[in-house]
């Protein structure tokens, strides 16, 4: 019961240092770690000039950010991992949350989506569950169960409303939250954006939320001019860079581990283009379904019983 959950698969593999560290520091706020992430943005701007001449297609920055983020999920799995009650889970999916507004004016509400991928799509592909989701949650009438979910513990007496969330926390803790409330918790995720380039705001760093799973949060801002130095002629010139906030949850992986994944990611923001090619996870990398692991073990057994046969049938 304690080491199952709807979401994840307890990891064995974690190392010890890890599992201790997340009982010296059990909230996810006590584990947060700033990081700051700064990409010219001359390919992205390239790409999508590209991209819209030839094949009618319109990226935008934050579509490209979560196609990155995405293909780092699926090339570096151990930072698909989340922390519950001081043991370390590998998560089942490759999950990304962020608020859409359904109108652009100041007082239309928003939402807040949650998108499941496989880390094995291309950058079209992404786009394409991109688009739809937005327009399933676009206009005042449109409603998802993460809204529905809300409502109904926000028309409850408030005193209520503490106790089912406490409740539902409670249960979180001790892997036994109801598979359907973590689907619709956009808190229950891999990684959480803001985009506040869509307002016009510099990034941010954001807080993690200790109610979910949530292990990387994301705060695009707004593009501007700086000064940087040209790799190849050493001279100084005017740049166009956007700014991330990142903040991490050091519980899950080592600072190695994470530098390298920021740097994949960082690779692909500076070159999307290689993006359209899909992505195969390896074997080793893929998280099984219990049914899947049972059925490995029977044969990893068959195949044991079979050598062993061989084995006495050449002492013979």
């Amino acid at each position: 019961m304690f080491k199952h959950r709807s979401d994840g698969i307890f990891e064995k593999t974690a190392d010890p240092i890890l599992g201790m560290t997340s009982h010296l520091m059990p909230r996810r706020y006590d584990a947060m770690v700033n990081f700051k992430l700064e990409v010219r943005c001359e390919a992205m701007d390239e790409y999508i000039k590209k991209t819209y001449e030839e094949k009618g297609i319109h990226f935008s920055y934050m579509e490209i950010l979560i196609a990155a983020i995405v293909r780092m999920y699926a090339e570096r799995p151990f930072l698909n991992r989340f922390v519950m009650n001081g043991r370390v889970f590998r998560r089942k999916d490759i999950c990304i949350s962020f608020a859409v507004k359904k109108q652009l004016t100041d007082d239309a509400p928003e939402t807040t989506v949650k998108v499941k991928f496989t880390g094995e799509e291309n950058i079209f592909e992404i786009k394409k569950i991109i688009d739809d989701i937005i327009l399933q949650n676009k206009g005042d009438a449109a409603n998802n169960d993460t809204d529905d979910t809300a409502k109904i513990l926000t028309h409850i007496p408030n005193w209520l409303t503490k106790a089912v969330v406490g409740f539902l926390m409670w249960l979180d803790k001790h892997n036994s939250m109801p598979k359907k409330i973590i689907e619709v918790s956009p808190f229950h995720t891999s990684c959480f954006l803001t985009n506040m380039k869509s307002i016009s705001t510099d990034y941010v760093y954001h807080h993690l939320y200790d109610f979910g799973t949530t292990g990387l949060f994301v705060g695009l801002g707004k593009e501007h001019l700086e000064p940087v130095v040209n790799p190849e002629t050493k001279q100084i010139e005017p740049g166009k860079i956007i700014k991330m906030g990142l903040v991490i949850d050091e519980r899950i992986c080592d600072g190695f581990y994470y530098a390298r994944a920021i740097k994949v990611a960082k690779k692909y923001l500076l070159n999307p283009e290689l993006l359209e090619q899909n992505y195969k996870i390896p074997f080793k990398d893929k998280v099984l379904s219990g049914k899947e692991l049972r059925q490995r073990k029977k044969e990893k057994k068959r195949l044991l019983k079979v050598q062993k046969r061989i084995a006495k049938q050449k002492n013979k």
